[in-house]
C-alpha cells in the first residue's frame, strides 16, 4: 500500500487540477454581424410585395437568383448568379488563402470554432428566424436541425479534432520490423461544396467546419432556394475568421444555378454534394475530368420498422416527428413505415390522434407544428404520389389541419397525410417523397420486414423499434444502409463522432466523424528507418544485380521464414536463407582472392 499511495495522491491531484482548469473560461471575443437587413420589419422596400415565382424552369435562365419566403411569398430580394469565369476567380483566391492557412496552428483553429460557438449560442433566435423565413420551417425544427447539430459538431471538433489529424503510427509488419510507419493527414487544398436548401445554416457550416479545421479553404455554392439565408450566414463565418486573423477568401459562399455548380466542380480539389441522385451523377461525370474525390449524400427512403413488442404510443410520437421534422423537408427522414400486423391497428390509431392535432401555417405567424414547403411546385409532386397510391388501393386515414395561410400562399403548404393499405407497387413507396406523408404497411415476420426495408434503390438510414434491444439490433444489422438507429430515430446525427452517409442511390463517402474529417485530407503513408543510420535496408546478396542462380530459392525461403504457419517450417526456411547467403558470401570472397 505504501508503494501505491504516492501514485494515488498524484493521480488525484492531476484530476483536480484538470477539473479546476475546466472551470476557467476561455477568452473568446464577441463578433459583430450586421443583421439589420434580415430581421423582419427592418428590410428594404423590395420586401413590400408578394412575389410570384416563374413556373417550371424559367427561373434557371435568369442571371439573378430570386429569393422569397415560401410561407408568405414575401419577396426577399435577389443575388447575382456567378458565371464560370467568376467561379474560377473565386476558387483561385481561395487557393491563395489556403496556402497561408495550412500553416496555422490548431490553437488558432480552435479559437475560430469557439468564436462561432459563442455567436451561435447567443443568437439562436436570429439564426432560426432567418432559416425559417427562407425555407418555411418552424423555429423548433430550425433549432433541432440547425443549431443543435452545428453546436455538436463544433464541440466534437474542439474536443477530438486535433487528435484525429495528428500523424497516426501503424505496425510495420514482419519484413519491415526495423522501420517506423505512420499515416499523415495533409490539407487537400480547396474544397468545393454544393449544398441543399433544407438546412441552410447547418449545410453550410457542416462542410466548412471540417474543411477549415483540417487546414483547407472552401467555396460553397448554396441552393438557389436558400441563397438569402446562406449569404447572411456567410457574414458570421467572415466575422469569426477576421477575429482570428485568418486570410481573406479562406471561405467563400457563391450563388447561381447549374453552370455555377459545374464551374465549381471543375476547379476545386474535392467536391462535397448534398442533393438528388440525378444531379449527383452529373457531378460524378464532371469530377471525372479532373479526377477529384467526391462525397455524395443523395437523400433516402428510410424504413421505420415497429415490432409487435414495441411501446406503441411512444413510437407513434417519434414516427410523426420523423416524417414531419423540418416542416416536411426531412433530411434523413423516415418515408416508409412497416408495422407488425399484431399492433398495426393500434399504431395507426395513435398516429391518427397525433396528426389530427398538427396544425400547418406560416411558422412566424403563430404556434404552428409545421410550416411551408420550400420547393416551388413540390406540393403538386406530393399530390401526384398520393393520387397514384389511392388509385392502386391505398386509403387516407387522416390529414392535418391548416391554420391561417394568407391569400395566394396555399400552393406552398401540404397537410401531413397518413395512408394505409400501401404496397411497393406504389410510387409513394419507391420514390423519395421529401414531404409530410406517412405510408404505413403491415409485416408478419422479421424476415419480411428486412426484405421490405431492403426493397429500395436508396440506402441512407433506418430505424428499428422493439421491446428487445437484441432483436432490434439484429434487424437493423441486416438492412443495407449507412445509418441505423436502434429504438430511436436520427439520433446518429447528434453523435458527431460517427460518419454520416449512405449506399446505393443515397450516395457514397462520409461526412461527420473521423472519416468525414479525414476525407478533407491528403492521406499520406510514410515509412522511415527506426534506428537510422545504424540499421537500414540492404539488398541481400542473392538478389543483388546480377541476380544469382538461386535468387528465387532464396526468396521462397525468405517468404516462408517470415510468414510460415508453423515454427518447424519457419526455422527450416530460415536456416536455408542463412545457408544461401553464406554460400554467396563464400563465392564472393573466393572471387576476390582470385
Amino acid at each position: 500500500m505504501a508503494f501505491w499511495w504516492p501514485l494515488i495522491v498524484a493521480a488525484s491531484a492531476y484530476a483536480i487540477c484538470r477539473f479546476l482548469l475546466m472551470l476557467i473560461p476561455f477568452n473568446v471575443p464577441s463578433i459583430d454581424v450586421d443583421a439589420s437587413d434580415v430581421t423582419e420589419g427592418n428590410q428594404t422596400q423590395e420586401n413590400s410585395f408578394i412575389y410570384i415565382p416563374p413556373r417550371g424552369r424559367a427561373q434557371q435562365s435568369d442571371k439573378k437568383v430570386q429569393c422569397y419566403e415560401p410561407a408568405t411569398m414575401k419577396y426577399l430580394g435577389y443575388f447575382h448568379a456567378l458565371s464560370p469565369a467568376e467561379v474560377h476567380d473565386r476558387v483561385a483566391q481561395a487557393r491563395k488563402a489556403q496556402k497561408i492557412w495550412a500553416e496555422s496552428s490548431f490553437k488558432q483553429r480552435r479559437q475560430f470554432l469557439r468564436i462561432l460557438l459563442k455567436y451561435i449560442i447567443e443568437h439562436q433566435e436570429l439564426i432560426c428566424e432567418v432559416s425559417s423565413r427562407d425555407t418555411g420551417k418552424t423555429m423548433v425544427d430550425a433549432s433541432l436541425g440547425e443549431i443543435m447539430t452545428t453546436c455538436e459538431k463544433i464541440t466534437w471538433l474542439l474536443s477530438e479534432g486535433e487528435k484525429w489529424l495528428k500523424p497516426e503510427y501503424r505496425c510495420s509488419g514482419r519484413a519491415m520490423f526495423y522501420k517506423k510507419s505512420r499515416v499523415e493527414f495533409h490539407p487537400l487544398g480547396v474544397i468545393g461544396a454544393i449544398v441543399s436548401w433544407n438546412y441552410p445554416f447547418h449545410n453550410i457550416f457542416n462542410p466548412m467546419l471540417a474543411a477549415v479545421f483540417s487546414g483547407n479553404s472552401i467555396v460553397i455554392k448554396v441552393s438557389e432556394n436558400a441563397s438569402w439565408s446562406g449569404l447572411f450566414y456567410f457574414r458570421i463565418i467572415q466575422a469569426a475568421l477576421a477575429a482570428v486573423g485568418a486570410p481573406e477568401n479562406l471561405v467563400d459562399v457563391i450563388t447561381g444555378f447549374a453552370e455555377t455548380g459545374e464551374a465549381l466542380v471543375s476547379s476545386v480539389d474535392k467536391i462535397i454534394f448534398v442533393g438528388s441522385p440525378g444531379v449527383g451523377k452529373m457531378i460524378m461525370r464532371n469530377a471525372s475530368d479532373t479526377l477529384i474525390p467526391v462525397t455524395l449524400e443523395l437523400g433516402g427512403k428510410d424504413p421505420f420498422i415497429v415490432c409487435e413488442d414495441a411501446d406503441v404510443s411512444h413510437v407513434a410520437q417519434i414516427a410523426v416527428r420523423a416524417v414531419l421534422q423540418s416542416s416536411g423537408q426531412n433530411c434523413a427522414g423516415a418515408e416508409r413505415f412497416y408495422v407488425h400486423r399484431d399492433i398495426y391497428s393500434s399504431f395507426v390509431s395513435e398516429v391518427t390522434k397525433i396528426v389530427k392535432s398538427v396544425s400547418v401555417g406560416p411558422p412566424l405567424a403563430g404556434r404552428y407544428d409545421m410550416g411551408a414547403i420550400c420547393l416551388q411546385e413540390h406540393s403538386d409532386k406530393l399530390q401526384i404520389l398520393v393520387n397514384d397510391a389511392l388509385e392502386k388501393g391505398a386509403e387516407i386515414v387522416v390529414r392535418g389541419s391548416f391554420g391561417h395561410l394568407g391569400e395566394g400562399a396555399v400552393d406552398q403548404f401540404y397537410p401531413p397525410t397518413v395512408l394505409v393499405n400501401v404496397d411497393h407497387t406504389m410510387k409513394l413507396m419507391q420514390e423519395e417523397t421529401f414531404g409530410p406523408i406517412m405510408p404505413i404497411m403491415k409485416f408478419s415476420t422479421d424476415e419480411e420486414a428486412v426484405k421490405l426495408a431492403n426493397d429500395s434503390r436508396y440506402g441512407l438510414g433506418c430505424a428499428v423499434f422493439s421491446g428487445s434491444q437484441r432483436r432490434a439490433r439484429e434487424i437493423a444489422s441486416q438492412i443495407h444502409c449507412g445509418v441505423a438507429a436502434v429504438n430511436d430515430f436520427a439520433s446518429n446525427y447528434m453523435c458527431q463522432s460517427l460518419p454520416f452517409g449512405g449506399v446505393k442511390h443515397s450516395g457514397f463517402g462520409r461526412f461527420a466523424g473521423v472519416e468525414g474529417l479525414r476525407a478533407c485530407c491528403l492521406v499520406k503513408s510514410v515509412v522511415e528507418d527506426r534506428l537510422w543510420p545504424y540499421i537500414k535496408t540492404r539488398i541481400p546478396k542473392p538478389i543483388q544485380y546480377p541476380v544469382g542462380e538461386n535468387g528465387f530459392e532464396f526468396q521462397q525461403s525468405l517468404v516462408e521464414a517470415l510468414y510460415g504457419l508453423n515454427i518447424r517450417d519457419k526455422l527450416r526456411a530460415g536456416v536455408n536463407v542463412l545457408k544461401i547467403m553464406s554460400e554467396h558470401n563464400s563465392s564472393n570472397s573466393k572471387s576476390r582472392n582470385e
